[in-house]
């Protein structure tokens, strides 16, 4: 099934009694932890039901089913599938078996912490292990403090799903309001309650990695070992890279595990857009020039030997200025900032986009569209990948209030990353949040986001 979530689910329905595998199981699972419990179900021969979102890819829901299992679709979120699992789960006799949160699922996962210190029996370092839940590195940190207790047990997190981090910041379980869904493998909102528990007493730390770190993971793999791991399976090994550089790590051992490659095709056109952003091997910049003759060709003479992977530009009749959106490849920390002070010295105003991700995922795709829009406030949406979201949408707001600007990228997740301007006068800003709320889609606003001003609005008034 392409990843460990087989050994936990395994383990607790083997030492279910003849009379409960007979009642048969059911589970909650949006992915990898689904695909576990349908081929334990099978070697077990016991009947299997399988919640998913609506929101679930098809192409994982149908390797679900070639397994044997019954596939329910139900709810647009995993919380919304996990009530009806536990509900049908009363009703119906059946065994829950949990994601991560129980002392089987937990065991089963340590034994990846087994083969770990069978197979390396010379000086370790570090393990690090992705987390969501929390199920696979307490079954790690269980096995290897006990036996080999000075390895350093060092979980990994995406900086935006970052709950077992807070919760050990703060001593207790924290849910998340909003999570990452790149790395969906470990989008959770909250950590288990056994697996905190663990994990306050066993784990040597915490690892916040960005997501243009793991898609430089994912490049990096593929490269060496013509391996393509999911976004989860390539977080432990952008943690590893963060953390050896941070502490100058040379001649030690380490351990990164690799816990899935389930990836979803369509997600691939990102990852190679944004590998080279996580390894600097890639800068995205914006630059205003004046709108007049010989401005381009000194602005090349300025970028000078940096190799320009990407340039957008559009004429504007009303403006003394041009924003440029570029992109520059190979190149180290010195050499960008000496380009940006080139530019900056010859009064052409440039900015850095290359940590922010609104500019990255929308707004280099508007090159053009400054203006001046009255009344327009900018949310991002999830929306849910689903027939009907958007419509779904656009009764709730529209056409109360006009559209000032749309755009959508899929980025083979659920839900889809959505940029939204909606013109709101000041008198009507609560009920549009209110109207938001009910919607039940995620969002955020980017008002604040001076990128949005940089690149959307007019310049007379940024």
């Amino acid at each position: 099934v392409f990843s460990f979530k087989l050994r936990g689910a395994y383990n607790m329905m083997a030492k279910l009694s003849r009379e409960q595998l007979n009642n048969g199981v059911i589970c909650s699972s949006a992915g990898n932890h689904a695909q576990g419990v349908a081929l334990s179900a099978r070697k077990l021969g016991c009947d299997a039901v399988i919640v998913m979102p609506v929101t679930t890819p098809e192409i994982k829901w149908r390797s679900v089913e070639r397994l044997g299992a019954t596939v329910v679709l139900k709810g647009d979120s995993y919380d919304e599938a996990q009530s009806y699992a536990k509900l049908r789960c009363e009703q119906e006799g059946r065994t829950f078996i949990p994601p991560f949160d129980h002392p089987d699922i937990i065991a089963g996962q340590g034994t990846v912490g087994m083969e770990i210190v069978r197979q390396l029996q010379g000086p370790l370092h570090a393990i690090f292990v992705p987390v969501g839940g929390g199920g696979l590195i307490a079954g790690i940190a269980a096995y290897v403090k006990r036996v080999r207790p000075e390895v350093k047990i060092i979980g990994v997190e995406p900086s935006d799903a970052n709950a077992m981090a807070l919760s050990l910041c703060h001593g207790q379980r924290v849910v998340l309001e909003h999570v990452g869904g790149f790395a969906d493998g470990v989008a959770v909102k909250v950590v288990g309650e056994e697996t905190f528990r663990l994990c306050q007493e066993l784990i040597d730390g915490i690892v916040l990695v960005s997501r243009d770190a793991i898609c430089a993971s994912i490049k990096d793999m593929f490269e060496e070992n013509r391996n393509i791991l999911e976004p989860a399976g390539a977080l432990a090994l952008a943690g590893a890279e963060a953390y050896c550089k941070y502490y100058g790590l040379k001649g030690e051992t380490v351990v990164a595990i690799s816990s899935g490659a389930n990836m979803n095709f369509d997600r691939l056109r990102l990852v190679t857009e944004l590998a080279d952003v996580g390894r600097k091997r890639e800068a995205v910049l914006a630059t205003f020039l004046p709108e007049e003759q010989g401005s381009f060709k000194k602005f090349a003479e300025l970028v000078g030997r940096m190799n320009i992977t990407e340039f957008k530009y559009r004429y504007d009749s009303n403006g003394k200025e041009a924003l440029v959106l570029y992109s520059v490849g190979i190149y180290t920390d010195h050499e960008l900032k000496a380009m940006v002070e080139r530019m900056e010295s010859s009064e052409l105003k440039t900015v850095n986009l290359t940590d922010n991700d609104l500019a990255k995922d929308h707004l280099r795709y508007f090159i053009g569209g400054r203006s001046e829009v009255k009344d327009e406030l900018v949310y991002r949406f999830i929306f849910p990948e689903r027939p009907g979201a958007l419509m779904n949408f656009l009764d709730t707001l529209s056409p109360r209030w006009n559209i000032s600007l749309f755009h959508y990228r899929a980025q083979g997740e659920t839900g889809a990353n959505v940029l939204v301007g909606i013109q709101v006068p000041p008198e009507d800003v609560d009920e549009f949040r209110s109207r938001a709320d009910n919607l039940g889609y995620e969002y955020m606003s980017e008002m604040n986001n001076e990128i949005y001003h940089l690149l959307l609005r007019s310049p007379n008034k940024v």
